[in-house]
């Protein structure tokens, strides 16, 4: 149940940062629910190989090769969801800046995320 909140939230997060940005265009709700739901399996699956690949890339620039690695899984969720459409690799990797802040102010005002101890 959490992981479908999550799904839905972060839905959401892309329906706002495509309204903010001009390179990046959503249909719709479901679209966005879909990308969510994509970039949650490369996540998952993908994104681990490609850190381990390009694990001396990343220590050189001290992780900054980590949003490239984010700007591509956009990129390459704008292949797979019909709707999502991202027009170059600067767009995806600003998308990928403004939709990390809009989750973390998400997850920030949610009071199920926070521990009750």
């Amino acid at each position: 149940m959490r992981f479908l909140i999550k799904i839905l939230i972060t839905g959401l997060a892309v329906l706002i940062a495509s309204y903010l940005l001009p390179g990046v265009n959503v249909e719709n709700m479901v679209t966005a629910i879909c990308v969510a739901a994509v970039l949650a399996l490369l996540n998952s699956f993908v994104k681990p190989v490609l850190i381990i690949l390009t694990l001396p890339i990343t220590i050189f620039s001290l992780g900054l090769f980590l949003l490239v690695i984010n700007a591509f899984m956009i990129m390459l969720a704008s292949k797979f969801v019909p709707g999502f459409k991202v027009d170059g690799f600067w767009y995806a990797l600003l998308f990928s800046i403004v939709l990390s802040i809009i989750n973390s102010f998400f997850e920030a005002s949610n009071p199920s995320n926070k521990n009750s101890d």
